[in-house]
């Protein structure tokens, strides 16, 4: 099968789609679509997705820099700034000022390591395809502590061009069957940042020795960047009081982060590996969007809160571009009659909380939109 990039040249504004699983393209004056199992579909009209794409490049067309990267990129820039006085409200003897510090390192970390790293992941934060593999590997491995080469092909390769099918991208590497849902919901999502670089080294099993070692150095680079900084900035005195405090910041916003991998996707309809609906069914009906908050709109990303549908349907986007996009996108799916699905976050927490069962722990059903397969 072709790659990504090159199954998407035909269409202005979206050579930079490093991760969209399906694409559409142009063959002898016929309109194509590229499914995400590599079929090709001719059709004698412009296709639902083609038609839809035509709209969202017109407004990408229409936007600055600012809008497509500016916007996101200051986010990032803020977020790295405010670590200075982070450190040194860290090294306070006042209480209420240490916290604030680490309040604003926990939010700090938060931006970099979810709103970065999915951003880097998908090649939003700039053109260059060599500066994309730079932040990629930045953002992953020495900011989030994980391998950049696993997390890429399990976001992009398999999530995202393989969303709800079961057993490739049907959420359920979010799974622990075993773990009752008080302590899945609340309590293991604390355990993140531990589990995340052990997660990462057994993915390296099979790499090249040249891939495990910049990932391991990578990795340690990070971590130990920040427990130097602690205890040379801001003057902690001991190891377990510098690792405690990085453990904090690292896991204050883990729970809201597992709840929204969990929310988004899993509940909805899953589909069959071998009776896959076309790209836009399968993201209408396999995604659903949170209402705007500003904590998590801004720490974790639009396209990862309020914008996830317009985010699974054109996840080169970045996350200020997914928010501009919204209104055409959503009056485009309810005119022509499709799923355009919103639910609150407590709802969702409710409906997992009251459903853990049937939703974390059993295999869930399949299903078939009858008349659009």
């Amino acid at each position: 099968m072709q790659s990504v990039q090159d199954e998407c040249r035909e269409i202005p504004e979206i050579q930079n789609d490093r991760g969209w699983g399906g694409a559409l393209k142009m063959r002898s004056g016929a309109l194509s679509e590229v499914t995400n199992g590599g079929v090709e579909e001719d059709v004698g009209k412009e296709s639902l997705m083609m038609e839809l794409t035509r709209l969202v490049q017109k407004v990408m067309k229409e936007s600055s820099w600012w809008e497509k990267r500016g916007v996101d990129c200051s986010i990032l820039t803020a977020a790295f700034l405010s670590l200075v006085p982070a450190f040194l409200l860290l090294g306070s003897s006042q209480l209420l000022w240490f916290s604030l510090g680490m309040l604003l390192m926990g939010l700090a970390h938060a931006i970099i390591t979810v709103k970065g790293t999915h951003l880097a992941s998908h090649g939003a934060l700039c053109e260059s395809h060599t500066w994309a593999k730079f932040w990629a590997i930045f953002f992953i491995e020495i900011c989030s502590s994980f391998s950049a080469q696993a997390g890429i092909h399990g976001h992009i390769k398999m999530h995202h061009a393989h969303t709800n099918i079961i057993g490739l991208g049907d959420s359920s590497v979010w799974k622990i069957p075993f773990l009752p849902r008080i302590i899945y919901l609340f309590m293991a999502p604390l355990s993140v940042p531990v589990i995340t670089p052990l997660v990462a080294l057994a993915h390296l099993k099979g790499n090249s020795l040249g891939m495990v070692v910049r990932t391991v150095l990578m990795i340690a680079l990070g971590l130990y960047s920040q427990y130097w900084l602690l205890i040379n900035v801001s003057g902690f005195r001991s190891m377990p009081g510098a690792l405690l405090c990085m453990l904090v910041c690292r896991a204050m916003f883990s729970i809201p982060y597992i709840h929204v991998n969990i929310f988004q996707h899993i509940g909805l309809p899953m589909f069959s590996p071998t009776k896959r609906p076309k790209r836009i069914y399968q993201m209408t009906h396999g995604v659903l969007n949170l209402p705007r908050n500003p904590m998590l709109d801004w720490t974790f990303g639009h396209s990862l809160i309020s914008c996830h549908v317009e985010h699974h349907l054109f996840p080169f986007l970045s996350d200020n571009m997914c928010l501009k996009v919204k209104p055409v996108v959503s009056k485009y799916l309810i005119e022509k009659k499709l799923p355009y699905q919103e639910d609150t976050y407590l709802s969702r927490l409710h409906l997992f909380f009251t459903k853990y069962q049937e939703l974390m722990v059993f295999a869930p059903p399949i299903t078939e939109l009858v008349g659009v397969q």
